[in-house]
């Protein structure tokens, strides 16, 4: 049987030494996702044992000390087995990096980890998000579906990042995006990813965008041409109430709609449906995005083999739908 604990913030928490392994989440506000009650079902779907799940809760952007606090129990703690990183992707690697025993080359190019795992007496960061994000893409546009498009990304975070990686990967040969262009509302976090852009060794042109008001956002949009994927990277909807663009924000004919968010106010995904008959939108949420990056990242932390595909993949998936609707 897995239990779960939730820690408010890091601040109020006490980072107990585990008393069985333990699985961590490390996000902004985990009480509330779906996989605290999806986990413990997994879990004994997939044998893991006894075995607990502790969110730990940091806002946004947290002091260098906290990440590495954090990073530093799970290494010294014998029974923390490891985490899922959500929203502190950059931030915690780059207070942190120096802590860990090993990085993968993902980790190395994004400089963002999205998942800690302990191995051979090593801790290990990884950067899963490049594959989540691909298989999550590859649902909504298959390959083949990409030759003429172009895609915005609005954040640019780590999944922006990741994102940006996968379509552009040099086996696509021509089947990767027109333009991909991405807003941020802090200039860095664009120079960021410019550089880590640069290493792709891509062709594919990259456009950045200021965008500290939703009406910068709106401004970008208006210019996206017929088809493109359009996408809420920022957590804007989940990690904090809102939406990147304005109501007066209109998305292109026959678009993708993708808010990475399955949960909170999902204020983008209302604006795209109130266009989506006028405007021949296909609309989707990050529920899809959801499965995967759990299910790769448990893969890593316990050493199993979990399918991305087929039936053992289906089951999961059937068994997340009913745990969140319970």
């Amino acid at each position: 049987m897995t239990t779960q604990e939730q820690y408010p913030t890091l601040t109020a928490a006490v980072l107990r030494p585990a008393v069985r392994p333990t699985f961590y989440f490390i996000g902004v506000s985990t009480a509330h996702s779906s996989i605290r009650q999806v986990f413990p079902e997994w879990a004994d779907e997939l044998g893991l044992g006894e075995v607990d799940f502790v969110g730990i809760d940091m806002p946004l952007h947290a002091p260098a000390e906290d990440y590495r606090r954090v990073v530093q129990f799970f290494r010294d703690d014998a029974l923390s087995v490891g985490a899922l990183v959500t929203t502190h992707k950059l931030d915690l690697y780059q207070a942190a990096s120096d802590l860990f025993d090993y990085a993968d080359p993902l980790t190395v190019l994004m400089d963002e980890i999205s998942c800690i795992s302990k191995r051979d007496g090593e801790l290990r960061a990884h950067a899963k998000d490049p594959i989540t994000a691909g298989f999550a893409i590859d649902a909504i546009l298959p390959p083949g579906s990409w030759k003429g498009r172009s895609t915005f990304i609005m954040g640019a975070g780590g999944s922006a990042i990741a994102m940006a990686w996968h379509l552009t990967r040099p086996e696509r040969g021509d089947d990767v995006p027109r333009e991909i262009v991405v807003s941020n509302r802090s200039r860095p976090r664009l120079e960021s990813l410019r550089e880590v852009y640069r290493q792709f060794g891509t062709e594919v042109p990259l456009r950045l965008v200021d965008s500290p008001a939703p009406a910068d956002n709106d401004a970008a949009l208006a210019l996206m041409p017929p088809g493109s994927l359009i996408v809420n990277a920022t957590g804007l909807g989940k990690d904090a109430p809102g939406s990147p663009l304005s109501d007066a924000g209109v998305f292109p004919e026959a678009a993708h709609v993708w808010d990475l968010n399955y949960r909170g106010d999902l204020v983008f995904l209302d604006q795209a449906r109130a266009q989506a008959e006028e405007r021949g939108l296909r609309i989707h949420d990050g529920w899809v995005y959801f499965i995967h990056g759990w299910t790769r990242v448990i893969a890593e932390v316990f050493d199993i083999e979990i399918p991305t595909s087929g039936p053992g993949f289906d089951r999961l998936s059937a068994i997340a739908r009913g745990a969140r609707r319970a």
